[in-house]
């Protein structure tokens, strides 16, 4: 028996106990995990890169007409 076919049977007896345990027996994706995932992390991140790259802008516009 190769090691591949083990592998399959290996992950299929897995499936099929989870399955039976009536746990979910597929990992949720990424997409389906960042769904889940609040959005208010993502826009702290935004408004701090506007704030900084913001400053760096009016900083060289400032240093450039004064």
């Amino acid at each position: 028996m190769s090691t591949a076919s083990r592998e399959i049977r290996q992950r299929n007896e897995q499936f099929s106990t989870k399955a039976r345990a009536g746990k979910n027996p597929i990992n949720a994706s990424r997409k389906e995990k960042l769904s889940k995932q609040s959005p208010l992390g993502l826009w702290a991140l935004g408004l701090v890169l506007f704030v900084v790259v913001g400053g760096v802008f009016f900083e060289a516009i400032r240093l450039v007409f004064l």
